[in-house]
């Protein structure tokens, strides 16, 4: 229940920043969106309709059509979204921030509809619009969703260009790449660990000092030779970023010649990682 309750504040809050920046950046400084959100704007700028309006209007049969795709939470979470951001859109109407320098508002709508869109994205919400268009195609189609939201994007923003000038397309397009940046680190979080992959024949050492000396999980996989045919054990761990340097070392005072893998991780849940609690060796990572 608290898990929930955490979700509805936090969509409502993304949905708030959201709301707000589209309004005191965006409209202020006539500069589109991709999307359905991208379409609000346009019919703000043409005809000078209410946005929270139109964006309730469009979504209300995307909903219908969707929800069989969406499922009970995720159709709940959606709604939410949906309706909080008409809802701030609104309320926000008559925040303006005119900005003379068009870079700066540019890279001021991307961070503020970054940080909303990408706070409802990690509480399991979405904005509805063509995030519903998108699953759909996925599932009837196969079409991935990342390559149907870039195509809705690019086809809104360049009907923008009814309205807008060659210049004022081009900030539209900084401001949503650096939406999509910052919605990607809201989303993962600025912490960044390392998951490293280790084939040796002093496997077992290995995995003994990284849970003696580092106090860190250490897994052992079955592996085989692809090659050779010959079956040996694959060390998997992961560690904070800042460990990195000292595993590496320490992998390479064992086995000089160990073949070791190291990929970049961005969300780590577990003991050691997401826990305050005391560390303690760990059997597996």
């Amino acid at each position: 229940m608290k898990h929930r309750l955490k979700n509805v504040v936090m969509i409502l809050l993304g949905s708030a920043i959201m709301g707000f920046g589209i309004n005191y950046f965006n409209i202020a400084n006539h500069l589109a969106e991709g999307g359905v959100t991208g379409i609000t704007i346009l019919t703000k700028f043409i005809f000078n309709w209410d946005p929270g309006l139109v964006n309730l209007l469009i979504n209300i049969p995307l909903l219908l059509v969707g929800w069989k795709v969406l499922g009970k939470v995720a159709l709940a979470y959606t709604v939410l979204g949906t309706l909080s951001l008409s809802f701030f859109l609104t309320i926000f109407g008559q925040f303006r921030l005119p900005l003379e320098d068009s870079l700066l508002a540019a890279l001021y709508a991307g961070v503020s509809v970054g940080v909303g869109l990408g706070i409802v994205f990690r509480f399991g919400g979405t904005t509805g619009g063509v995030d519903i268009i998108a699953r759909l195609l996925n599932k009837y189609k196969g079409w991935s969703i990342g390559r149907t939201m870039f195509i809705a994007d690019f086809a809104v923003i360049g009907i923008s260009l009814i309205y807008l000038d060659l210049t004022g397309a081009m900030y539209t397009l900084v401001a949503v790449f650096i939406g999509s940046r910052v919605i990607d680190f809201v989303q993962e979080g600025s912490y960044a660990a390392k998951a490293i992959t280790v084939i040796s024949e002093k496997n077992d050492e290995i995995a003994r000092l990284i849970m003696t000396e580092m106090e860190r999980g250490a897994t052992l996989l079955n592996g085989k030779g692809g090659w050779t045919g010959v079956t040996k054990d694959v060390l998997y761990c992961v560690v904070s970023r800042n460990e990195t340097v000292r595993l590496k070392g320490l992998i390479h005072e064992v086995d000089p010649f160990a073949f070791v893998i190291v990929n970049d991780v961005h969300e780590v849940l577990g003991e050691g990682f997401t826990h305050d609690e005391q560390k303690r060796p760990l059997k597996e990572a």
